[in-house]
């Protein structure tokens, strides 16, 4: 299991094929990331690498962080991302990771923040049909109506689908298939969509339940 990357979500767009095929991708835009730490098995009980990205002014940072990079000779990180990896994996620090870690056909994993959405009715968070739209129903048609039984069990019940703050949430989409890479840009473009808004930042790594395309 290799370590992953951080990246900034720039947006969606289309490509076509050579066949004439539309295929939207989202656009990844990859700053190189520097191994900042190893964590080892014998030390820490599991292997990882600490990954940091997007330099930033050490008088922007608390002493104890400046101090952390200083001791590993490192320019400071506004942005830093743990992934487990497996032991012959451990990269040395100081590792620069660039888009070219992926390869196009390959299979990821993306992790990021999905658009927050505020508080949402029944309707739009759980896709609920509302009630009747006449007979009866008065300034209730969007409502998910009753919530409970009646004295037995004389509750609502944990985790009953109401309405809420939707979105906001730390999601992840499995086996998305890497399109294509730009070295000139430092772009990575995967098929479909990505979760967060954009400028949003993900973690991209090599999928946990689907191996690369042969």
């Amino acid at each position: 299991m290799r370590s992953g990357l951080i990246a900034e979500k720039i947006g969606m767009t289309q490509i076509f094929e050579d066949n004439g095929i539309q295929v939207p991708v989202t656009v990844l835009k990859v700053s190189p990331c520097t191994v900042v730490e190893r964590k080892m098995q014998d030390v820490h009980g599991y292997d990882a690498v600490q990954l940091g990205t997007r330099e930033v002014s050490p008088n922007k940072l608390a002493k104890p962080q400046r101090e952390y990079f200083s001791k590993k000779n490192i320019a400071p990180c506004k942005i830093l991302k743990e992934f487990r990896v497996t032991s012959d994996n451990l990269l040395e620090v100081g590792t620069l990771i660039n888009e070219s870690h992926f390869d196009a056909g390959q299979f990821v994993d993306v992790t990021g923040t999905s658009v927050g959405k505020g508080f949402a009715g029944a309707m739009k968070r759980h896709n609920f049909g509302g009630l009747r739209a006449s007979h009866g129903v008065s300034v209730s048609h969007r409502s998910h109506g009753s919530t409970g039984n009646r004295q037995d069990p004389g509750k609502v019940f944990k985790n009953k689908k109401m309405a809420g703050h939707m979105g906001h949430v730390r999601v992840t989409k499995l086996n998305l298939q890497v399109h294509s890479v730009d070295a000139e840009f430092g772009l990575i473009y995967i098929k479909g969509s990505v979760p967060g808004p954009k400028s949003g930042i993900v973690y991209v790594r090599d999928a946990i339940k689907k191996t690369a395309r042969t």
